[in-house]
């Protein structure tokens, strides 16, 4: 390890080892550059995973796209509403996936962050990217990382989420490049910066070939659109070796393994080889850059830690290791306690958690909320008021009764534990004003008031729509609410109530154009009609079912008014086998055993 002495010891390999001293006192940092909102950018939709993981997707104006970023929320986010909290950026490698950040896929980074007081922001997206901006879009992207991370993203996180302006990133492999990269370009912008198996040369003789290979590899991309040529400019102007001198002040951290054989590999046929063969070579060249950079830190008076390991390829269980090593460095880079204060619990909460087992132990003491009382475990939450008493709220559905505003939102407190459904694919909660149900494909989706006393009437998840697939919103014309469920979806406004649509009835309604179109809300639910047919009223006409012949609208008017005096479905003419189309001078509707038309605001039967 280097203390700003350039003298390197090899890490313990196990992952029980103490953790790794701190680096020696740095110059203070240069002041975070301000941040102001930039035109365009905006949050287009968040996720809630639980009650301290969110997804948040920003658009990126620089990007034209929207980009996702998952959030671990600070240890306290709940229990101190009006605190703010630093941030730390958590970067991926070259085969990051656009659903996910390699991570949350790979390491238990969000376990081990649950009693950290520290937002974790993990972007997702940036296959082979170094998470910079590109000279030029390629594989259909337009990368322009730096710019996202260091401008757009910022007054979001700052804005929105409660976060100041003290930062730290570390990433791993091209992660790992990025955060020296970013930190050396941005002054001041991060406190700490740490790279695990980075490769931090890129500019000298045959890298810039080194790393073409690498992003062809891993997705099909081609570096002279990020840097040009090797001979172009950016790649110097990129290159974390050139410019460790502007890395003064900021808390590093460094790692590497050398190729061998680890305790996290397979061992091959080869003596102190692992079959991760690429990983061997990535992670020679890994420590051959980093000790290259070490030493470069080290002439220039630059403090650092380096950790060198004896052993171990280019693989996630060591970058996880170092993860959990670098923690104490980077506490104290973003001024937080690196350990959790102590916690009891007692009172009407102690019997539910100890009955609880899957609660783990307590993240903070009991605190007051609008109502009642709190307090987090590191598997969820107990919640308690005087006139619900203590009940368990915990994983995505404590994530949606987040998103719901908690005890003091619209559901009020839980009135049960997290139970399971009848027919054992899926979780509910019960709340006051409401009930959260989950299921593995739909998500966390709360269900109340109207909409849930006709659904509840029908059987519940067990009835004809299935469990809700998204939460109850506005109509985009806001006169309505709606809410989608497995087989079609609920509408209810207050002229008309809560009713459903489903099936090839949803399907021919959405045709019409929901409730925008000329039929407008449903007035009934669907309804049983003659052999075995069914239909749904709406404010502007029907729609009608059968096995053989499908779904047809029959929108009010003249022809509707005809059919209705031959008894409708039941009567002469039977059910509609079209939908009302076009004729001269009117309309027309045909049906199994004649059509009528209107011509002139006449019908007439035939």
């Amino acid at each position: 390890m280097v203390l700003g002495t350039g003298v390197a010891v090899a890490a313990p390999e196990s992952s029980d080892a103490p953790a790794a001293p701190a680096a020696s006192a740095a110059p203070a940092a240069s002041p975070a550059p301000a941040v102001t909102p930039v035109s365009g950018v905006r949050v287009t939709n968040t996720k809630w995973y639980s009650d301290r993981r969110v997804a948040v997707w920003v658009y990126s104006p620089s990007m034209g796209r929207n980009i996702q970023v998952q959030i671990l929320l600070a240890r306290d986010w709940n229990q101190s509403p009006d605190e703010r909290f630093p941030q730390l950026y958590m970067l991926d490698g070259l085969r990051a996936q656009d659903d996910q950040n390699g991570w949350i896929i790979n390491t238990d980074v969000e376990n081990f962050y649950k009693d950290k007081n520290v937002n974790v922001i993990l972007p997702v997206g940036g296959e082979s990217s170094f998470y910079t901006d590109w000279q030029k879009p390629d594989n259909g992207k337009n990368y322009q990382w730096e710019t996202f991370l260091t401008r757009e993203l910022p007054p979001v996180l700052q804005g929105q989420w409660r976060s100041t302006d003290v930062r730290g990133v570390q990433g791993l492999s091209m992660g790992g490049s990025a955060a020296m990269m970013l930190a050396e370009r941005t002054p001041g912008f991060f406190r700490y910066a740490a790279s695990f198996s980075g490769i931090l040369q890129l500019s000298s003789f045959g890298m810039p070939q080194a790393v073409q290979f690498a992003v062809r590899d891993a997705g099909g991309y081609d570096s002279a659109k990020m840097f040009g040529p090797p001979s172009d400019p950016a790649w110097k102007e990129h290159d974390p070796y050139l410019h460790a001198d502007k890395l003064k002040g900021v808390s590093l951290y460094v790692s590497s393994g050398n190729g061998l054989l680890g305790q996290y590999d397979t061992p091959s046929t080869l003596p102190y080889l692992a079959t991760n063969y690429a990983g061997v070579g990535l992670e020679v060249l890994s420590r051959v850059t980093s000790t290259q950079f070490a030493t470069k830190l080290n002439q220039l008076g630059v403090a650092a830690q380096v950790v060198y390991r004896p052993s171990g390829t280019h693989t996630w269980k060591y970058w996880e290791f170092e993860m959990h090593q670098a923690w104490p460095q980077a506490a104290r880079a973003l001024g937080i306690a690196a350990d959790t204060p102590k916690c009891g619990v007692a009172g009407a909460i102690k019997p539910v958690a100890a009955k609880h087992s899957e609660l783990g132990e307590c993240m903070t003491p009991e605190y007051g909320v609008p109502g009642g009382r709190a307090q987090d475990f590191r598997g969820g939450r107990v919640l308690w008021s005087g006139k619900t008493g203590a009940h368990v709220v915990a994983g995505a559905i404590g994530g949606a009764y987040v998103a719901a505003g908690g005890p003091d939102g619209y559901l009020g407190f839980p009135i049960s534990d997290e139970l399971g459904t009848p027919d054992r694919k899926g979780r509910l909660n019960k709340f006051e004003r409401g009930y959260i149900y989950w299921t593995q494909n739909t998500g966390a989706h709360a269900v109340t008031g109207a909409i849930l006393a006709d659904w509840g009437k029908a059987g519940y998840e067990r009835g004809p729509m299935g469990y809700p697939t998204g939460d109850e919103v506005d109509t985009p014309d806001k006169k309505g609410r709606v809410q989608g469920f497995s087989l079609g979806a609920y509408y209810w406004t207050a002229a008309t109530g809560a009713h459903s649509v489903q099936g090839r009835i949803f399907d021919k309604y959405g045709k019409t154009g929901y409730e925008g179109g000329y039929l407008g809300f449903p007035t009934s639910n669907e309804i049983g009609a003659a052999r075995g047919g069914r239909f749904n009223r709406f404010s502007g006409g029907n729609i009608y079912w059968t096995a053989a012949k499908g779904a047809f609208a029959v929108p009010s008017g003249p022809i509707f008014d005809a059919w209705a005096t031959v008894g409708f479905e039941g009567g002469r003419l039977g059910y509609p086998i079209s939908d009302q189309f076009q004729i001269t001078g009117g309309n027309r509707i045909n049906f199994e055993k004649g059509y009528i038309e209107a011509v002139d605001g006449t019908a007439v039967i035939h």
